[in-house]
């Protein structure tokens, strides 16, 4: 892995703008690749893209979160900030995979849901609540990786996997730096402070036990050699499709629910 770098500087290359984008990620893991659109009650998020497609010749069923790489594209995928629609176009996705058997792969990069008023009175907060808990019941395997940012409920809508993957200098935590600190001291410019209290970090993240592997990036980043950190994430994928894939459907069920009860729980003899 690279050399250590202070919070504040992961959150900045976690949200570079030429870093491995959703589309890129498909392109580079999958083959075979089947768009779907639409959430069949109110319309398309372009925010959320996800589709079936096949990894080493198996089929899978595909999710991501989307930021753009230009203004324009940032517009059009609402700064990767997806609305209720996405998150049922989501759902509808990880219904038709558990209906064929398929393994789901979600990938995280996301700023936050979407807060506007016209995304709350369409249901936002009951479309993130309802990918959770149906996510937590699913009897087909579950992959999630964290890839740039991954904030809020926004990225948790996505995130109940039986295992949850980082890239070395992806963050995940409850809102951004800048949010943290302005609650906290009513001072955004201490957003650099606030990442350090965070333990928002790979490294601060898999000490704490809320991911189980951190995907190896190049010296300053994925987006300075994104082949090199695409292959480390496709190894990671196939080696835990492997693991999981020896386990029942109910088995998974039952663990990837005590997985994320037990998470915030001290160790007994700390209690």
């Amino acid at each position: 892995m690279s050399e250590p770098m202070t919070a504040a500087e992961r959150v900045a290359i976690a949200r570079h703008h030429q870093r491995p984008n959703a589309q890129e990620i498909f392109d580079f893991l999958f083959t075979d690749l089947f768009i779907q659109r639409g959430d069949r009650l109110a319309g398309e998020d372009e925010s959320i893209l996800g589709g079936i497609a096949r990894f080493h010749g198996r089929p899978v069923t595909v999710i991501a979160t989307r930021k753009g790489r230009t203004l324009d594209e940032n517009i059009k995928y609402n700064f990767g900030m997806p609305s209720p629609e996405g998150y049922r176009k989501a759902l509808r996705l990880m219904h038709q995979a558990q209906k064929f058997r398929r393994p789901i792969f979600t990938f995280i990069d996301t700023p936050g849901a979407y807060p506007g008023m016209e995304a709350e009175e369409r249901g936002q907060g009951e479309a993130i609540a309802r990918n959770l808990m149906e996510m937590s019941r699913l009897t087909v395997p579950i992959f999630v990786t964290v890839t740039g940012e991954g904030n809020s409920g926004g990225a948790l809508a996505l995130g109940v996997g039986d295992r949850v993957l980082m890239l070395e200098n992806a963050v995940y935590s409850i809102l951004s730096p800048e949010g943290f600190a302005t609650i906290l001291w009513k001072d955004s410019s201490r957003h650099g402070q606030a990442c350090e209290l965070m333990r928002l970090t790979a490294p601060d993240l898999k000490r704490l036990g809320i991911i189980d592997e951190i995907i190896p990036e190049p010296a300053g980043g994925a987006h300075l050699a994104p082949d090199i950190a695409l292959r480390a994430l496709d190894e990671a994928l196939v080696r835990n499709l492997k693991a999981v894939s020896r386990q029942s459907g109910e088995a998974l069920a039952a663990g990837r629910y005590r997985k994320f009860r037990q998470m915030g729980t001290p160790p007994k003899e700390d209690q």
